[in-house]
């Protein structure tokens, strides 16, 4: 069993930036791989990035392109997710997912491990 705990969501303005944070609590950390989503007011849940268990190989939502960039630090059981240049379709409520398997993978059905999000919200 892996429990994920995300942190770092909050309340920013349009263009702003915030950096999530999802530790994990397993020394095997390094051999899933992460995920982050996202789930809108109204809105199924959708993928937004990943990452492989070694942080070599990363994945993105083209929503998340050239703005979010997913990273891991094996050290610290932790993956991050950066968000810069933020905008109002940005606003949900966003979590992290493990995938035994390290694969690099959008579907949410491959990750075995869910935490309980963290909100954020963009003001325009």
């Amino acid at each position: 069993q892996v429990q994920l705990v995300e942190s770092g969501g909050g309340l920013v303005q349009a263009g702003e930036s915030l950096r999530l944070s999802c530790a994990g609590s397993r020394g095997t950390f390094n051999k899933y791989s992460m995920g982050w989503f996202r789930q809108a007011p109204g809105k199924e849940r959708e993928f937004v990035a990943c990452v492989t268990g070694s942080g070599g190989n990363t994945y993105y939502a083209d929503s998340a392109l050239g703005r979010f960039t997913i990273s891991r630090d094996n050290t610290k059981n932790t993956v991050y997710l950066q968000m810069n240049s933020l905008k109002p379709e940005d606003t949900a409520v966003y979590y992290c997912a493990a995938d035994w398997r390290d694969s690099l993978t959008t579907m949410q059905t491959d990750y075995d491990y869910w935490g309980q999000g963290t909100q954020v919200t963009v003001s325009s």
